[in-house]
């Protein structure tokens, strides 16, 4: 002990030099947006390739179960595509009506594939980091799906990697429709289960089964209509009385979350924005 005072002793201006060198750091990032920003940015990329190491180690151990599931996917997915074929070929007596249906809805459509590198479920408002980012077309609001479903939206980039904001975030909301129902809402998630969400206020006059299918929208251009979000598991009464609370059991498993999809819809953004012009151009006239 007595060696220990006597070295904290001999070189303590060493280590009050140290602590004052650590707070002026910190207050020179933290109330300069400048360096705040360069040391996000370095701190982001450093950060990332340490999530990307780690995410590798794990992915490698979980490919023969990750296999197992993309073999049953695949299967079921080949078995629905060949009724559909068959159900469109009988009703149209055209052999290639699936696949020019298939072009028309993806045309504007451009998938960037992902690797999920990092991934929280125990909070409140979860994240998701890619390993993809501004360098390979990823941009902010851009939505992201797996092949099970929705994942989520692009929330900050940097060059090489993105933050995506998942269904399991208090901040999200996506445009969401019961399939074949015609009735609107905006899926949230309140915490607990990963698997539950909530689509509020639809009418009381709505129509709908337990089972059926909840898919996005299409009222934005972030998600393509029809992209699966999950099933209606239960219908409870809103607290007014007014309306109903759906209860949705999500198809995406984040807790296996490996390979994702970006989806750049840079051509849907333009419509809109001349639509937009268009309109106010209208209103300027008019006035």
């Amino acid at each position: 002990m007595r060696n220990l005072l006597d070295f904290l002793a001999k070189y303590n201006h060493w280590f009050v030099f140290v602590a004052l060198e650590i707070v002026c750091v910190v207050l020179l990032f933290r109330y300069n947006s400048y360096q705040g920003s360069v040391w996000f940015s370095s701190a982001n990329v450093v950060a990332g390739k340490v999530y990307e190491l780690d995410a590798a180690v794990k992915n490698y151990f979980s490919l023969t179960k990750v296999n197992e599931q993309l073999n049953v996917r695949n299967l079921y997915l080949e078995q629905q595509v060949r009724l559909l074929s068959e159900q469109a070929r009988s009703a149209t007596g055209d052999s290639t009506w699936v696949e020019k249906t298939h072009a028309e809805v993806l045309k504007d459509y451009k998938l960037i594939p992902a690797k999920v590198i990092a991934n929280s479920l125990d909070k409140r408002d979860n994240f998701i980091t890619i390993d993809k980012g501004l360098a390979d077309g990823v941009r902010k609001d851009m939505g992201v799906a797996c092949g099970n479903g929705v994942v989520g939206v692009v929330y900050m980039v940097s060059a090489h990697y993105a933050v995506v904001i998942p269904l399991l975030n208090s901040k999200s909301n996506v445009s969401v429709t019961i399939r074949k129902r015609g009735y609107y809402g905006y899926l949230h998630w309140t915490g607990g289960a990963a698997d539950l969400a909530y689509v509020d206020d639809v009418p009381r006059h709505a129509r709908f089964a337990l089972g059926d299918l909840v898919e996005t929208s299409g009222y934005s251009s972030i998600f393509p209509p029809g992209i699966i979000v999950g099933q209606i598991l239960h219908v409870y009464n809103s607290r007014d009385g007014l309306s109903y609370r759906i209860q949705v059991k999500l198809t995406t498993d984040f807790g296996n979350l490996r390979d994702v999809c970006v989806i750049d819809n840079t051509a849907m953004e333009e419509r809109i924005d001349l639509l937009r012009s268009a309109q106010d151009s209208l209103k300027l006239k008019q006035n």
